[in-house]
């Protein structure tokens, strides 16, 4: 059984303890530190979670195995390289960082010290985004052309005035820290490298500031991509992949739904009566289980998390594009994937 720690215990941070405590038998989670105790207290003894003073309590105690970053964004890079001087394995919800060259400082720490960092890109592991992806992988969709992506909440009109998660300065590009990474990640490990990201964020529905956020992607195998994400607009998700020889996509807040429709062959296809799609419906899945559940295993196994770190290094690189791009109204072209990153 693993034992974990939590740094951070808002509404996010309470939902990942939630997801396994009691029902998992690959982790526990028995200590906890946030910055305002007395709002984590009733919480902390539901969960059988022992309160501590600091993170460097945590991470002096030969008792905890691991950390869970779930902290203000800007704040990462720096926990992550403590928790590998410690020898402690680290889980960072996401966006992992702000920039790649704290992205680059974390994952060589975290690399050095021979430690298992993920990652919380948790819709990766949805059965229905497998099954995409194992079609997009093996071919079934040929020749791909575009994807979209699509992930909204009402979480804007929620937060609390004084939420660091109204700062620019730690969410920047208005729903891409939030939504928008997850959107880019989906893309990444689906059709690769992107090349290029024209960004414009905006306020629609909020008066706390920018809410909603599009993305235009250039990838360099040649895939086209658009992603739209809001904090300010009913809650839904989609992520659908066209190709030449069938459509595919991730249908439904909770993407319980996977549709995959093959081509219609023939000159005049256009005409033709469109079959029924193959349809396959998952529910109750619970995605922050399975990916706390999977770094538990990797931890276990002694190899890398499932998310590999080159590409959440990418992900870093078009997100701090993505800013640019929305504060200069521009394209921005992407950094390239540095090949010195190791073991990812």
């Amino acid at each position: 059984m693993l034992r974990v720690a939590i740094l951070g215990m808002g509404s996010w941070g309470q939902a990942l303890v939630g997801s396994v405590q009691g029902k998992s038998s690959s982790l526990q989670f028995t200590a906890g530190c946030t910055r305002t105790p007395a709002k984590a207290a009733d919480f902390c003894r539901t969960h059988n979670i022992r309160q501590v003073e600091s993170y460097e309590a945590i991470l002096a105690d030969p008792a905890i195995d691991a950390v869970l970053l779930a902290t203000p964004n800007s704040q990462h890079s720096a926990q992550v390289v403590q928790a590998a001087a410690a020898g402690k394995h680290v889980f960072c919800e996401k966006p992992f960082t702000l920039n790649a060259a704290a992205a680059r400082t974390a994952i060589d720490a975290a690399q050095k010290a021979g430690i298992v960092l993920g990652v919380g890109f948790n819709r990766r592991f949805h059965p229905s985004v497998v099954e995409l992806r194992n079609r997009v992988k093996a071919g079934r969709l040929g020749v791909i052309a575009s994807i979209i992506a699509e992930l909204t909440a009402t979480t804007g009109f929620y937060r609390p005035r004084d939420s660091w998660r109204w700062s620019a300065e730690e969410e920047p590009a208005g729903a891409m820290a939030g939504i928008g990474v997850h959107l880019v990640d989906a893309m990444i490990d689906l059709v690769g490298a992107v090349s290029e990201v024209h960004c414009s964020s905006v306020q629609r529905a909020n008066g706390q500031g920018e809410d909603t956020t599009s993305l235009l992607l250039k990838f360099e195998c040649g895939v086209t991509g658009l992603a739209f994400g809001s904090i300010a607009a009913t809650r839904n998700f989609r992520l659908a992949v066209y190709g030449a020889k069938a459509f595919a996509e991730v249908l439904t807040p909770t993407m319980d739904t996977f549709r995959f429709l093959p081509a219609i062959e023939g000159k005049a296809s256009h005409l033709a009566v469109v079959p029924q799609p193959e349809t396959i419906e998952y529910s109750g899945v619970n995605t922050a289980r399975l990916e706390l559940e999977q770094f538990a295993l990797s931890i276990a196994e002694g190899r890398p998390y499932p998310v590999p770190l080159d590409e959440v290094f990418h992900g870093v690189c078009v997100f701090e594009a993505a800013v640019k791009s929305a504060a200069t109204g521009l394209p921005v072209r992407v950094e390239k994937m540095d090949s010195a990153l190791q073991g990812s």
